[in-house]
């Protein structure tokens, strides 16, 4: 990944946090936090990882927010066109950040096979 890509990627983590935290009213995204951001090479697309609170219940919840920031996709696309100067503001698509149920998942493996 380039440096340029890089650093609009964290342009973009940065303030779809921020959006997500104080501009969106939908109860959903209220604990909703994200984790990562990837862009295309091109600056086009933007992958946006998210986590939603207790999200133990077999990710029930955490889809429901991927849900709402969807179908908040094009506020949330407008408003970091206006917060950002990019020629192309990217196209954001959300999913759910399964990153810690497959560590916990891999560590039980390991362990049962040790064990």
């Amino acid at each position: 990944m380039s440096g340029r890509v890089r650093r609009v990627a964290a342009l973009v983590h940065r303030e779809m946090a921020r959006l997500i935290a104080s501009e969106l009213s939908d109860p959903r995204v209220t604990l909703a936090t994200v984790t990562a951001v990837k862009l295309s090479r091109d600056l086009r697309v933007a992958t946006v990882y998210v986590r939603g609170g207790g999200e133990g219940d077999g990710g029930g919840v955490g889809e429901g927010v991927v849900d709402a920031l969807r179908g908040a996709d094009k506020f949330l696309r407008r408003e970091l066109a206006r917060r950002l100067n990019l020629r192309v503001t990217p196209e954001l698509r959300f999913h759910l950040d399964r990153t810690p149920e497959r560590g916990a998942r891999l560590a039980r493996l390991i362990e049962d096979a040790v064990g």
